[in-house]
Parts: C-alpha cells; structure tokens; sequence
C-alpha cells in the first residue's frame, strides 16, 4: 500500500499518516529535511520534539535525504515526513533560489524521478505526507513562487505512483 497524504500546516495531515502505519511491526519515519536547529530557530525545533515524542518508541528514525534509498532500504513500513522540507533541502543544495531555474531543476527533478521509481518499484508500504500549496494567493517573493510551482510538480509525481492520496482539512480526511 503506498498513500500520499496531504493538506495545510496543522491540518492533522502528519497524526493521520501515522495513524496508517502504527500497527506496523516495524517503522521507518524519514525525516527529509535538515536537522532542526534549537538555537537558529527555536519554534521549528519544538514541532519537530513533539512530532517525535508522539510517535511510537520502536519506530527508527532516518534522517536523510535520499528518498531513494530511503525508500528502498527502510526497514518495514516506512513513513516520510514531509517532501515540502525535502524540497525545500534540495533547493537549498542547488543554490536555487538565487540561480536560474533551468540551471538547476533537471538535477531537482531526476531527483525526484529516482524517489518516485523507488516507490514504483517498492513492495512495503509507504506512506509520504506532503503540503499542499497554491490554493491561495499567488506568493509575492520569487522563492514563494518557485517553491509552491515545484511542489506541485513533485505532489503529482508522487501521487501517480501511489494507490491512495488523502486530503487532510481541519483534522477532516477525504479520499481524492
């Protein structure tokens, strides 16, 4: 079974892709973005310490981000939270918010191919949480614009490859 759930901050979208692999023997939670840093932000570093201590203590947790091999080498099911982070790591990594798009996202994007023919290819069950953007105003900065464009890219991709994709508003889930 592999599911993408998605839906806004705080829309209970992370407790929900949880709740899909609780029961699971053994659990993979990939972290896909960079550590969260106490000192240089101190809010996101709380939600992280929360997100963890409400998750089961046998659960392993990998931070990588390489979602590929994640994928592909997680022990038991394996729950990725979230691709906004691990886009957003990714840009980071290609300088691309301060370059120009096409000299960067063919990298992003055969990135993106890899993690996804990984989930093709796996037989365990994946549950990934992703955000959902763009439903709203179009952002004023260049980096909001590049950020929810290629999110949406990534979001489909990953969708096309999984049997379920979920929609958490509110706490609420709907199946898409």
């Amino acid at each position: 079974m592999k599911v993408l759930v998605t839906g806004g901050v705080r829309s209970g979208k992370s407790f929900h892709a949880e709740s899909l692999v609780v029961a699971e023997d053994v659990v993979t939670y990939v972290a896909p973005g960079p550590p969260a840093d106490p000192e240089t932000d101190p809010e996101w570093a709380s939600r992280v310490e929360r997100h963890r201590e409400r998750r089961p203590s046998y659960w392993q947790t990998l931070e990588t981000q390489d979602l590929a091999a994640a994928i592909e080498s997680g022990e038991g099911a394996v729950l990725i939270d979230c691709l906004g982070t691990w886009l957003t790591s990714q840009v980071d990594e290609l300088d691309g918010w301060d370059q120009v798009r096409e000299d960067w996202e063919s990298v992003l994007l055969g990135r993106v191919d890899e993690a996804v023919q990984a989930l093709g290819r796996t037989e365990r069950t994946v549950v990934v949480v992703t955000n959902e953007v763009g439903l709203g105003v179009v952002p004023e900065h260049r980096s909001g614009r590049i950020f929810r464009d290629l999110l949406g890219v990534v979001n489909q991709r990953f969708a096309a490859e999984c049997d379920e994709v979920l929609l958490v508003v509110a706490g609420r889930v709907l199946s898409l």
